[in-house]
């Protein structure tokens, strides 16, 4: 049972990082849009994870977190989505925010990708263990 476990996290971690990849590359082309035309990266950042968040959620409900070919998807998953992404939203902002003030819009663009990685992180852990469980 335990070597199950393991080999479920693993295909678990694996989907998770290509559905994660395909997210990031559209919400950092649109954040990079976003801000290229003015818009303030506390504003930008936000709107580019609206623009994607409808699509991760249905990729991590059918591919990254299904079971035996069965979707995760649910108002249950839907109502621990929610508040998990707009907290996870929330730090990268002001992350992005901090950064884009210290050091300019130009680093920011490229700290995007890293930062978003990191929340990634804590992100599939909550996924995993609290919205699609």
């Amino acid at each position: 049972m335990y070597r199950r476990i393991i080999a479920l996290g693993s295909v678990q971690s694996l989907r998770f990082i290509i559905a994660g990849l395909t997210q990031l590359c559209l919400d950092w082309g649109l954040f990079v849009a976003f801000t290229a035309l003015g818009m303030p990266t506390v504003i930008a950042n936000p709107l580019a994870r609206c623009c994607v968040v409808g699509f991760g959620f249905w990729l991590h409900g059918v591919y990254t977190f299904a079971e035996a070919g069965e979707s995760k998807l649910g108002r249950r998953q839907l109502a621990r989505f929610v508040p998990s992404w707009t907290l996870l939203t929330l730090l990268g902002t002001v992350t992005l925010d901090v950064i884009t003030k210290t050091f300019g819009l130009h680093i920011a663009w490229l700290a995007k990708p890293a930062v978003d990685a990191g929340l990634a992180v804590i992100s599939f852990f909550v996924m995993r263990g609290w919205v699609f469980k």
